[in-house]
């Protein structure tokens, strides 16, 4: 039944995978395990696929939308433990930039991963990245920057991030269409996502 899921979600086909879901809740199989399973391991495929350059992002965004509507099936019957939530993740664009295409299609996947995402937006402070993660209590910070300018924005929220004392305990994640590996290691980003597909990984293995 997972397998069903995940080919009718790889499909894009809404109608299936909601019918399949909601087969599996009759048979009696569990709520956590039909997301972990069948959903989220479909969803894993769809990030693989997108780094592949397999899938595109309009397809990723409707498998996204899919898999939304059949969470909804499942959330009543999911419990507050963590088959249902890996982990908690604050996402934003940085300071003095208003790009959010990219941002909001790796926080889309980063949820369809089984994450709580916390997406703050675009142009946001340090400042405002640090009362986010003391106020959820989020172990990895997500930043995009999509201009050359805005870069040094996330230096300056790391190195807050420092003075804060929070370092120690988040994890920073940067990307963006000019940020590469070799920026993320120079400004001490403890990992670095050049797609959406890739992040919802990265994310998943640092937690």
């Amino acid at each position: 039944m997972y397998q069903s899921i995940i080919d009718a979600l790889l499909d894009l086909d809404e109608e299936k995978v909601i019918i399949c879901v909601r087969q599996a809740l009759e048979s009696q199989m569990n709520a956590g395990d039909i997301l972990n399973r069948g959903l989220i391991a479909g969803m894993d495929v769809v990030g693989d696929r997108m780094e592949k350059e397999e899938m595109f992002i309009p397809e990723v965004l409707k498998a996204a939308k899919i898999m939304g509507a059949a969470v909804q099936i499942l959330k009543p019957l999911l419990t507050e433990d963590s088959s249902s939530s890996k982990g908690r993740i604050v996402i934003g664009t940085v300071k003095g930039d208003l790009h959010d295409i990219g941002k909001n299609l790796c926080a889309m996947m980063m949820e369809s991963a089984g994450l709580e995402v916390h997406d703050l937006g675009v142009d946001i402070s340090p400042e405002r990245f640090i009362e986010a993660l003391r106020k959820t209590d989020s172990k990895i910070l997500c930043m995009s920057a999509l201009l050359t300018t805005t870069m040094p924005m996330m230096k300056r929220t790391i190195d807050a991030l420092v003075e804060s004392g929070l370092r120690k305990t988040v994890k920073v994640m940067v990307g963006g269409a000019p940020v590469t590996q070799n920026y993320a290691n120079e400004i001490g980003a403890d990992a670095y996502a050049p797609d959406a597909g890739s992040a919802a990984k990265a994310a998943r293995s640092i937690i």
